[in-house]
């Protein structure tokens, strides 16, 4: 454990607190330091193998902070008490906002592999098809005004593209549903289609146009 300075006396705990109130910073400084031990003392409520006794200390510290500036001390109440109480709440809303995010999955994560040995990410299986309207039909013009370079592309590559933006008479797809219906997953897919965008690009840059954005 750290050491803190002694905790302040009733009597000096009042003064500091007036001159505060009358707008002088550095007991401000004096309040909060001088109250340092407190937070120590409630954040080791909190401590366990996978808390950070810094971390928790710095975080009590900030409602340590909020317990000084919102005080009234005309109550006749002691600021520990107070600060105590803020302390606590500081670290407890630090401690939930973990535990959910703990919770949180990223989409690309891999959770599996299909028939192909391609990984299958979280996305795979929840993808709908709220594809940005906008951002498809923009696409599809662009790929059309480079249609003249797509021999550049290997015969998956332009398959994908076709049934992803309509183009060789295609139906526009989704990347699931063309995952489904060639067997891969929804992932390989995405890789596949950035990879012949990224090639078109590099077509288009070279006869000094603009590019086309890669989905995401």
């Amino acid at each position: 454990m750290k050491t803190f300075p002694k905790p302040l006396t009733v009597k000096e705990e009042k003064y500091y607190l007036q001159k505060y109130k009358e707008g002088d910073e550095e007991a401000k400084q004096i309040l909060i330091e001088r109250n340092l031990r407190l937070v120590a003392h409630v954040a080791k409520k909190y401590q366990h193998p996978d808390e950070d006794a810094d971390d928790l200390i710095s975080i009590g510290t900030v409602g340590l902070i909020k317990a000084v500036l919102t005080f009234d001390h005309t109550k006749n109440n002691r600021l520990a008490a107070y600060a105590a109480r803020c302390i606590d709440n500081e670290l407890l809303m630090m401690l939930r906002l973990k535990k959910k995010t703990s919770k949180e999955v990223s989409l690309y994560e891999p959770i599996g592999m299909d028939k192909e040995g391609n990984e299958i990410c979280l996305v795979d299986i929840v993808e709908g098809k709220n594809t940005d309207l906008a951002e498809m039909i923009n696409k599809k013009q662009e790929i059309r005004e480079m249609y003249h370079y797509m021999a550049q592309l290997n015969e998956r590559e332009r398959q994908i593209l076709s049934l992803r933006y309509g183009i060789f008479g295609q139906k526009e797809t989704t990347q699931r549903e063309i995952a489904q219906k060639l067997g891969i997953s929804r992932s390989y897919v995405s890789r596949i289609e950035k990879n012949a965008l990224s090639k078109l690009r590099s077509c288009f840059r070279e006869k000094g146009k603009t590019g086309i954005r890669e989905s995401r």
